[in-house]
C-alpha cells in the first residue's frame, strides 16, 4: 500500500498557521508528502525545507489574483498537490495547513487503509473534526462550523477539490471541476480526528487571516477596506453562537505552539449571536446529540468495522 499526502500554504508564518506541524503529523502515516507553497514572502518556504524529510516535495505556484471569488483558488492550489502526487498512490491524504492529525489516531488511520484497500466502492475516509476557537480551550461544535469532512480519498483522476477545497467531488471530465456538480464520494466514517485551528491566534494576527480570505471570496476593495477599519482592533473573538470547553490532548506537534500562546481569551457563554432559528437547533441538538439539515458533501457507506 501506499500513501501519499498533500498540502497547500502561502504566507504560512506571518498569518501563524501550524503548517509545520501540520505536516509533521501526518509524515509518519504516508511514503510522499507533496507541498504546494504558493508566492510567499515569509520565509514559508524555507520552513518546509527545513522540515529536512525525503518524504516532502515543494511545488512552486503563484496565487491567481484574478481568482477573487467562492475562494476558488483554494481548490486550485488543492488540485495542483492532487495532479503531483505518485500515480501509483493508493491513498490520498489531504491535510490543510491549519490542520493537525494526533497521534493517538494512527492505528486507526492506518488500519482504515488496509481495510479498505481492495473495497474500490470505498472512494474516501470522513473524519471528525474539533473546531478550536478563540484559543486551545475552547471548541466551537456549532452548525456554523464543518464538524466532519473527507481528507483520505483514493487515488482517482476523476476526483477533484470541490468549490472552496473543503472536500472532493468525482467529476466525469475532471478538467470541467468549475462547471460540473460532479458526484459526491461514498465514504467511510472513521473514528479519527481532525484538530483544527484556524481561528486560534492573536485577534490582530486573526483580522489579518480574515482579511486575506476575504480577498479570496470578495471581489470588492472598498468591502476588504471597510472590513479591516471596522475591526483595527483585531478579531472579534466574543462574536459567537456557542462554545464548549475542551479538556483532553492536542497533538505532541502542537505543544510547543501551545506554549506560545500570547494573549487572552475569555468566553462568557451567557452571551451569544444566535438568532431564533439557531437556538431552536441548538436546543435540538443538546437533546439528541445529532445536527439536522446541514451540508453533507459526502455520502456516508458506513461507519469503520473495526
Amino acid at each position: 500500500m501506499k500513501v501519499s499526502a498533500f498540502t497547500y500554504v502561502r504566507n504560512g508564518i506571518a498569518m501563524e498557521y501550524p503548517f509545520i506541524e501540520s505536516i509533521k503529523s501526518v509524515l509518519p502515516l504516508v511514503d510522499e508528502f507533496i507541498v504546494v507553497v504558493g508566492d510567499s514572502t515569509d520565509g514559508t518556504r524555507q520552513a518546509v525545507e527545513n522540515i529536512n524529510d525525503s518524504k516532502i516535495k515543494i511545488i512552486d505556484t503563484i496565487w491567481d489574483e484574478a481568482m477573487r471569488s467562492k475562494g476558488l483558488v483554494f481548490a486550485q492550489q488543492a488540485n495542483t498537490g492532487l495532479d503531483n502526487v505518485s500515480k501509483d498512490a493508493d491513498w490520498l491524504f489531504h491535510i490543510q495547513a491549519d490542520e493537525v492529525i494526533h497521534e493517538k489516531d494512527y492505528d486507526t488511520i492506518q488500519n482504515a487503509m488496509h481495510q479498505y484497500l481492495k473495497d474500490k466502492t470505498v472512494e474516501g475516509f470522513l473524519f471528525k473534526f474539533i473546531n478550536f476557537f478563540g484559543d486551545y480551550k475552547h471548541w466551537a461544535p456549532s452548525r456554523r462550523f464543518h464538524q466532519k469532512e473527507i481528507r483520505i480519498i483514493r487515488n482517482n483522476p476523476h476526483y477533484r477539490s470541490y468549490r472552496d477545497s473543503q472536500g472532493f467531488r468525482r467529476f466525469n471530465n475532471p478538467a470541467m471541476y468549475l462547471q460540473e456538480k460532479g458526484y459526491k464520494l461514498k465514504v467511510i466514517h472513521i473514528p479519527a480526528t481532525v484538530y483544527h485551528y484556524s481561528y486560534v491566534k492573536n485577534p490582530l494576527t486573526q483580522i489579518k487571516k480574515q482579511i486575506e480570505f476575504g480577498r479570496r471570496y470578495n471581489t470588492s476593495d472598498e468591502w476588504i477596506k471597510g472590513y479591516a477599519e471596522a475591526n483595527k482592533a483585531g478579531f472579534d473573538y466574543t462574536n459567537i453562537d456557542f462554545l464548549k470547553v475542551y479538556n483532553e490532548s492536542h497533538p505532541a506537534v502542537m505543544q510547543a505552539r501551545i506554549k506560545m500562546q500570547n494573549w487572552v481569551f475569555n468566553y462568557d457563554p451567557s452571551k451569544n449571536n444566535m438568532r431564533f432559528k439557531e437556538k431552536v437547533l441548538k436546543l435540538v441538538q443538546d437533546i439528541t446529540g445529532k445536527q439536522f439539515f446541514i451540508y453533507k458533501n459526502y455520502k456516508i457507506k458506513s461507519k469503520a468495522s473495526f
